[in-house]
């Protein structure tokens, strides 16, 4: 069900998306150091979690591939909210699921408005209000 695609760890750059640990993060320094005289180049890729705000580092050759999260953003509306969290109905396939409102967003969401969520791995973000015209 994961969306990933590969990239390879030498060509990665800060803001980049990283899969690390199972974990969709952005990358958030590269360093990269030069070959030995047998070695082959590392790159320390330090990354920040998407969903948790966890650091992550990791430390890899630079000829290999690292799993990078494909993100979809799409539009649902808001069927009703309850608390923190709001039940929505994807637009397309009329999907009915829950999405917590993250802390920016508390106190905007309501009835009726149409969102902008991502779908990263298996999990769903909302990511902003809609407003008309859009």
């Amino acid at each position: 069900m994961a969306d990933i695609k590969h990239k390879s760890a030498g060509t990665m750059q800060k803001g980049n998306y990283v899969v690390i640990d199972g974990v969709a993060s952005i990358v958030t320094d590269v360093k990269i150091s030069r070959p030995g005289k047998h070695g082959h180049a590392k790159v320390n890729l330090t990354a920040v979690g998407m969903l948790d705000d966890k650091k992550r580092n990791i430390v890899v050759p630079g000829h290999d591939n690292l799993e990078v999260p494909i993100i979809e953003k799409k539009n649902a509306q808001v069927l009703s909210v309850t608390g923190e969290t709001c039940n929505v109905m994807e637009m397309e396939t009329y999907e009915t699921f829950d999405l917590k409102i993250p802390g920016e967003l508390k106190g905007q969401v309501a009835e009726g408005q149409t969102v902008v969520y991502w779908s990263i791995l298996n999990d769903r973000v909302l990511k902003q209000i809609k407003n008309e015209g859009e």
